[in-house]
């Protein structure tokens, strides 16, 4: 279930509480998560977005009872791949995926655009503080490009996502 993935994962523990044979063979249980750049009023706001909503990885010894186990746990749908044998990552897909995961660092993956070509927005900092402009380009260096009137004449101008906000 999508947006479950951290109360499946503390049930899943739980229950290994009481099932001491089984917490012997689930070594791991990942949620891979990346940190995601959301400007808002001008500010920064980093925050956790799950890779693969929904789903949960295990680093576990597969048999008859581990799968069972897993499977009657709630909120825990089924195994990927056919029900007689669940699907397994080799060893490249985890590299490539634990890879992609962040620790506690800063580094920033991905940045929502709050903005789009036409808006309407306000400088908030910079030398153009308090101009009002529209949007001309957003360029792959997270640059915006904005026109702004100077002298009644319109001028583009390139500021950084966190120097505008959208103007209502």
């Amino acid at each position: 279930m999508s947006g479950k993935e951290e109360k499946i994962k503390s049930s899943i523990f739980r229950e290994l509480e009481y099932e001491p044979d089984i917490a012997k063979s689930i070594e791991d249980i990942l949620i891979p998560t990346e940190n995601v750049v959301h400007i808002k009023n001008g500010k920064k706001l980093v925050k956790k977005k799950v890779f693969f909503p929904g789903y949960i990885l295990l680093k576990m010894t597969m048999n008859i009872q581990t799968k069972f186990f897993i499977e009657n746990i709630d909120g825990v749908m089924s195994f990927v791949g056919p029900k007689a044998s669940p699907q397994s990552l080799n060893d490249d897909e985890i590299k490539r995926i634990v890879g992609s995961i962040d620790g506690d660092d800063t580094t920033v993956h991905d940045i929502e655009i709050p903005f789009k070509v036409g808006d309407s927005v306000k400088v908030i900092d910079g030398p153009f503080k308090d101009f009002d402009g529209l949007v001309q380009e957003i360029n792959d260096r997270n640059r915006i490009k904005v026109n702004v009137n100077i002298f009644g004449r319109p001028t583009p101008i390139e500021l950084n996502f966190n120097q505008i906000i959208t103007d209502n």
